[in-house]
């Protein structure tokens, strides 16, 4: 089956309800630049094209049925129900069988049939991509990331040249399907840049590896391959044609998804899952290497699109709403381009809403939100929600604690600045050395400064103290009025940098914009 015309024919004998042992409703096929996929109501068969691209090579048989075990094999780990079995294509090309027997054509993998009408691109192109999936996603992305294997410091995987290998091998194909000299010199400049910052970022890549960060992953998490079965979020279709495109960086997994939400116009969703992610994780570091993955899964998302519009010329109508070869190149232009950073502080007593808000913004602004709770309890070995019985002045909550922690908190918001994104550092900030500490950081790290003083009335901060349950903050009423004794006001010479909000407001958000006395916040809404 090693031309077109065979596969077609054989597509098309599949596309009769007589080739298959169970009752078929209806039979439709999706056709991607590396396999079809068969719906027959109860199941869905995934077959593979004979070709070979290069970066995969599904020319023979017995590499098709290689391929088959291993997606099998390696979507049981995310969705055990879901992938059922690699069975075999029998018969002949005009009169096929699946599951049959006799002389065997090719294979496929069978799988559950689901509605495509809930894969997230889908709920994501019609604006209903909502929150709580976003939510769900993190959760399952950063589960998945810690469960899984950790590649061998002695294999090829994820070394600096092998990462920068891939990043180039996206030009040569993108550059045949260019014509126009607009397009081509886009490209030339990504190239160039791709080129300065593997030179720049090749030793981190290198740390990663050593630090276990590189794991078999699923190596095509885009939306695409997510859906909604039963109100739960479920990824398929793991990448299982070339272990070197799935050994990889977690943090490369995860700029993928940020990468097409950002494609599909979801930036707040974007933002609010990296930011979900890192918290789960802890993993502030891979976000030094977070813009060079950005635009490397967008180089490869645009070649995608280019080669399925030039399989087009044969199946016009197989063409996704999702790809868009301009649109995705564009997107990778837009990370290459230095923006102006932001230093963000929160300030304000436990129960002033300072963490919700913080959160909320840093969706707005495309800003990493690093919570001084969550950070505080994972340097002590404990998860966000998990009560380490602490009080005050004791456990987690000395001065000597409390100063590790806004280390740590200094650290990691001066690597992600360096990394060219804006931060939020979300703390009470109460004692005027820690503040000082973080407008230093901004000079040194050359961004913008911002203390966004959150307020509240102590009937309503006892309140929410209260009613607090599963939160990361353990502060309790004792805490809350030690803190007002000892807190040291901001100072004539900070109010330069201060933008106060009250939480007791509606729209909450919509206040601190307004309030933004120099349009610092509502500038970075806007660009």
């Amino acid at each position: 089956m090693n031309n077109p015309t065979t596969g077609f024919n054989l597509i098309k004998a599949l596309s009769n309800a007589k080739a298959y042992q169970h009752e078929v409703s209806a039979i439709s096929v999706i056709e991607t630049h590396i396999s079809w996929v068969l719906l027959t109501g109860s199941y869905a068969y995934k077959i593979k094209k004979p070709v070979n691209f290069g970066f995969l090579d599904f020319s023979t048989l017995d590499q098709r049925r290689f391929f088959c075990y291993e997606e099998l094999r390696l979507n049981k780990r995310l969705a055990a129900d879901l992938y059922l079995a690699v069975v075999p294509i029998t018969g002949t090309q005009d009169d096929a069988k699946m599951e049959g027997t006799g002389e065997i054509l090719d294979y496929a993998v069978k799988m559950r049939q689901f509605p495509a009408e809930l894969t997230l691109c889908e709920l994501a192109t019609n604006k209903q991509l909502s929150t709580a999936e976003i939510d769900q996603l993190s959760k399952i992305m950063a589960m998945f990331h810690q469960n899984i294997a950790i590649a061998n410091l002695a294999s090829p995987y994820g070394c600096s040249d092998d990462i920068h290998y891939w990043f180039k091998d996206n030009f040569a194909p993108i550059k045949a399907l260019l014509t126009d000299t607009k397009q081509q010199l886009q490209l030339q400049a990504l190239e160039n840049w791709g080129n300065q910052e593997w030179f720049t970022k090749g030793e981190v890549m290198t740390q990663r590896k050593q630090q276990g960060f590189v794991r078999e992953c699923h190596g095509d998490l885009h939306l695409s391959n997510m859906t909604l079965i039963n109100g739960k979020v479920t990824l398929f279709d793991c990448l299982e044609f070339n272990p070197q495109l799935r050994w990889i960086d977690v943090i490369n997994e995860v700029a993928f998804v940020v990468m097409d939400l950002l494609h599909v116009q979801e930036e707040q969703l974007a933002f609010r899952l990296l930011n979900r992610y890192l918290q789960l994780t802890g993993d502030y570091q891979g976000v030094a290497l977070l813009r060079y993955y950005l635009i490397y899964r967008a180089l490869v998302s645009a070649k995608v699109a280019l080669l399925r519009q030039a399989q087009q010329q044969i199946n016009p109508k197989s063409l996704s709403p999702c790809l868009s070869y301009q649109a995705f190149i564009n997107l990778a232009e837009r990370y290459t381009r230095p923006t102006q950073i932001k230093l963000i502080i929160s300030h304000g007593f436990s129960g002033s809403g300072k963490s919700t808000l913080m959160a909320e913004l840093s969706e707005n602004i495309d800003a990493i939100h690093l919570r001084g709770d969550i950070e505080r309890k994972r340097l002590y070995g404990y998860f966000a929600e998990q009560s380490s019985e602490s009080t005050l002045k004791q456990g987690l909550y000395t001065a000597e604690a409390s100063q590790k922690t806004y280390d740590y908190l200094a650290e990691c918001a001066q690597g992600i600045l360096k990394a060219g994104f804006s931060v939020i550092v979300d703390a009470t900030f109460l004692e005027l050395k820690h503040r000082q500490r973080f407008k230093n950081l901004a000079i040194e790290c050359k961004s913008d400064f911002i203390i966004i003083d959150v307020q509240a009335s102590y009937e309503t901060l006892c309140e929410r103290i209260k009613l607090r349950q599963a939160d990361a903050s353990e502060a309790t009423l004792e805490v809350l009025d030690h803190q007002r004794q000892w807190a040291e006001v901001l100072t004539t010479d900070e109010q330069f940098d201060v933008i106060s909000v009250d939480t007791e407001t509606d729209k909450v958000l919509e206040t601190l914009l307004a309030n933004d006395h120099d349009q610092r916040l509502k500038a970075l809404c806007e660009s």
